[in-house]
């Protein structure tokens, strides 16, 4: 069978710590529950990373910090002492945020003049020169419920001021490897868009053909949803659904819109899987002869996070795939899923030089065919990662011992 890799993309940001000083470890978890926070961001100062499925974190900085701060969508945000190095990890609650309906503000019972409001506001709440931003990258798929691909990297994201569209943007891989199963049974049979590249595509503030455009607004029912909190900050909530037909597939989902600066801070959408042929054109790039493939779920994530500085900027990303491919003259589908995530660490606001083209990643390339394989146990020492789950930590040493010699 024709070996064709699928690919999810999305970027996380990590920084090299060539001097480095602090590392602090724990866990974030809810207050009530003690159900771990995936996702939750971790600060403190310029470092930043977020917590994995289980709620654990790392972060690695190359100077002394006091405290951290973690957060995330409706918890109230909490600052932890960080200890002498050495110290146990960190274990860190999130109480629930209340939000008492007297005191939001409702100026937009228009949903779709408030998502207008935003989008004037873009230029005031978003950066207004190039930045240069360092990424840590990982894809992972899943044949059912084992990991068959692991593909993780440092990449550098130079992006224009956000008064321009993502046409000059550019992504370049800094260091990276891969693992993929040996067995024959596990190769993959589909590629699906990816790479990355995504992040520049997914940023939906910076990316207006994505959504946030007249014409594309017009696809949808815009309605205001249940009020929250991001980091302490009040949230608008808009629910998009949609409502006319097109001749591609939309989304249903959210989008989260600061009350004070309306700016938009957080938006999840799913692909509308009704018809499959839509989806299958969103999702799939080519497939051998003889493969059904058919379209689950595709979701997509990205975060926003103000800076001390008070700009907006990208944080976090997340995509995840899931779909089945059916072998003509076998019996049963076998399910895939696969995911990507981006967080970022690090960025160089100070005469930031933009990627040559001759260095830059190209959607059409694979990133599984620009880096090496896992090998050194120290790879990421000197970076800072989303850590990997207790899942995909087992994967990968049962895939090692898989590829050994």
């Amino acid at each position: 069978m024709e070996k064709i890799l699928l690919f999810i993309v999305s970027t996380l940001m990590a920084l090299p710590l060539w001097a480095q000083k602090t590392i602090v470890s724990g866990t974030v978890g809810d207050a009530v529950t003690g159900k771990a926070i995936g996702g939750a961001s971790i600060t403190a100062g310029k470092w930043s990373v977020v917590t994995n499925d289980d709620g654990f974190f790392t972060l690695k900085t190359d100077e002394a910090v006091a405290t951290v701060t973690a957060s995330h969508v409706g918890y109230q945000p909490q600052q932890a002492k960080v200890g002498p190095q050495g110290s146990a990890p960190l274990n860190i609650k999130l109480k629930p945020a209340t939000i008492l309906l007297d005191e939001v503000l409702v100026t937009a019972d228009n949903a779709r003049m408030l998502v207008n409001k935003a989008i004037s506001h873009i230029p005031a709440n978003y950066g207004s020169k190039p930045e240069l931003y360092r990424c840590f990258y990982r894809e992972t798929a899943m044949k059912r419920q084992h990991y068959i691909c692991v593909a993780e990297g440092v990449v550098d994201m130079y992006k224009t001021d956000y008064q321009q569209g993502v046409e000059r943007d550019r992504v370049a891989i800094s260091k990276g490897r891969r693992l993929l199963s040996p067995k024959r049974s596990d190769t993959l049979s589909v590629k699906v868009l990816g790479g990355p590249v995504t992040p520049i595509a997914l940023d939906v503030v910076k990316n207006r053909d994505f959504l946030l455009n007249k014409d594309e607004l017009d696809l949808y029912d815009l309605k205001m949803d249940v009020p929250t909190t991001i980091g302490g900050r009040r949230q608008y909530v808009v629910s998009v659904a949609p409502v006319r037909n097109a001749p591609y597939a939309l989304y249903f989902g959210r989008l989260y819109i600061d009350q004070e600066t309306l700016a938009f801070t957080r938006a999840e959408l799913t692909l509308d899987m009704s018809d499959r042929q839509k989806a299958t054109q969103m999702m799939l790039v080519k497939k051998p002869a003889g493969v059904r493939f058919k379209p689950k779920e595709l979701s997509l994530l990205a975060d926003y996070r103000v800076g001390t500085d008070g700009v907006t900027r990208i944080s976090y990303l997340r995509t995840t795939f899931r779909f089945n491919c059916d072998w003509r003259r076998r019996l049963f589908a076998t399910s895939f899923e696969a995911c990507c995530e981006m967080a970022v660490t690090s960025r160089n606001t100070d005469d930031a030089q933009p990627i040559p083209g001759r260095n830059s990643f190209d959607q059409r390339d694979a990133f599984y065919d620009k880096v090496d394989y896992f090998r050194d146990p120290t790879f990421w020492q000197d970076y800072n990662i989303i850590e990997p789950t207790v899942s995909l930590d087992k994967a990968v040493h049962k895939l090692l011992k898989k590829t050994s010699p």
